[in-house]
């Protein structure tokens, strides 16, 4: 007798995809709460994106993921020119900000979608 491998019929919930709009939502937000809401966020990508057994998924929440650490690195990086110049300063954490704001608004229109958050030939 075979044993039935239970992760076949694993099926997502609508809750499952609400979760993932309230995931992207507070990355998006994150600006406008001093990066609380990418904290809270970025803690629930890791334990869901441990639970997960849906290949898109996993790929939003590590989008997500890689996302927060690259901004986070971007701007212990740039945070000299506050330090030296506050104009430099301002602009290249503008930059930062647009191009994180960029990253939650294209991996949240490409979730909605169904597509995976980046172009993998294999998903």
């Amino acid at each position: 007798m075979s044993e039935t491998n239970l992760a076949e019929f694993d099926t997502k919930s609508p809750n499952d995809r609400i979760v993932m709009h309230v995931l992207y939502g507070l990355h998006t937000l994150a600006w406008f709460s001093g990066g609380i809401f990418a904290v809270v966020a970025l803690i629930v990508n890791y334990v869901r994106r441990g639970e997960e057994s849906d290949v898109l998924y996993i790929d939003h929440h590590n989008y997500m993921i890689q996302t927060f650490w690259w901004t986070l690195m971007w701007l212990v990086l740039l945070s000299p020119l506050w330090l030296l110049f506050i104009v430099p300063g301002m602009i290249a954490y503008g930059i930062v900000w647009l191009w994180y704001l960029y990253r939650c608004i294209r991996g949240w229109m490409r979730f909605n979608s169904q597509r995976p958050a980046t172009s993998h030939p294999e998903l």
